[in-house]
């Protein structure tokens, strides 16, 4: 197949799989490997591609958003907002800063933690569901700082490839008592900053690598992922508001299970 098809098939898995918490960079590397694109330039690709992911949670919620933008100069509670969203950024991008070269040449190579955080990632999933605490905030705009702050650090834990971004931090959100689906959203919410610094960084380390070529393959995969996630993100919210988080931690636990099996078969 021709670089342009992976690309696609890159842009539709990151689509998928950005906003509902089955880790969309253990997707990604995973139909890597899949796809045997031993290129070390894919990995780059992968990261930079989930910008256009983000961008849909822009144009879904641009008018909450924007309002916000509007109201910062005389309104507090649109300055805590942006401060609690900065807030939860933090650890991320001290971390992600600091021990970006290894979670690209050590934690990325890995398709067996991949699978082993998929798989546990669901168990947890599973167990959050079912036995977290009353949720007593409903508001995804109106989170206090301190949990903010917590559910920033959960972030950090999806450095490791499989664990999943959104899933971490709707476990940690909610664990501070947040309703289901406003965990959700302040995992979309979150993942502006993140993503964004995300993929800056990772495109200036690697600028001198991206040819032309690889900018036009970036270009697909980053319209392709955009167009499936403005339905991925509805698709998700109605599922959770109606089942919760379990279907999500059973998926995970299935694509992991299948992915070791293989693993051990091919050696």
């Amino acid at each position: 197949m021709s670089d342009w098809i992976y690309a696609v098939i890159l842009g539709i898995v990151e689509g998928l799989t950005e906003f509902i918490p089955v880790s969309s960079t253990g997707m990604l590397l995973l139909t890597k490997k899949a796809l045997a694109l031993p290129d070390a330039n894919w990995d780059t690709f992968i990261v930079l591609i989930q910008l256009g992911a983000i961008l849909a949670v822009v144009v879904l919620y641009f008018s909450r958003l924007w309002n916000v933008v509007v109201r910062l100069p005389s309104d507090p509670r649109a300055r805590r907002f942006v401060l609690s969203v900065l807030l939860a950024f933090l650890p991320a991008m001290v971390i992600g800063f600091l021990l970006h070269d290894f979670i690209k040449q050590v934690l990325f190579e890995s398709p067996k933690v991949i699978c082993v955080s998929l798989i546990v990632g669901g168990v947890v999933l599973l167990l959050i569901d079912r036995f977290a605490p009353h949720p007593t905030r409903n508001d995804a705009m109106n989170l206090p700082l301190g949990a903010s702050l917590v559910i920033g650090f959960f972030q950090c834990l999806a450095m490791i490839p499989g664990t999943s971004r959104s899933g971490a931090t709707i476990v940690g959100a909610m664990l501070m008592g947040v309703e289901k689906r406003a965990a959700a959203e302040f995992s979309f919410f979150l993942a502006i900053p993140t993503m964004t610094g995300v993929f800056v960084l990772d495109a200036w380390k690697n600028r001198h690598e991206l040819a032309h070529g690889h900018i036009g393959l970036v270009a697909i995969g980053f319209v392709v992922s955009f167009v499936v996630a403005l339905g991925v993100i509805r698709a998700m919210l109605a599922i959770v508001t109606k089942r919760g988080y379990a279907p999500f931690g059973w998926l995970r636990i299935a694509i992991g299970g299948v992915g070791l099996a293989l693993l051990m078969r091919g050696g």
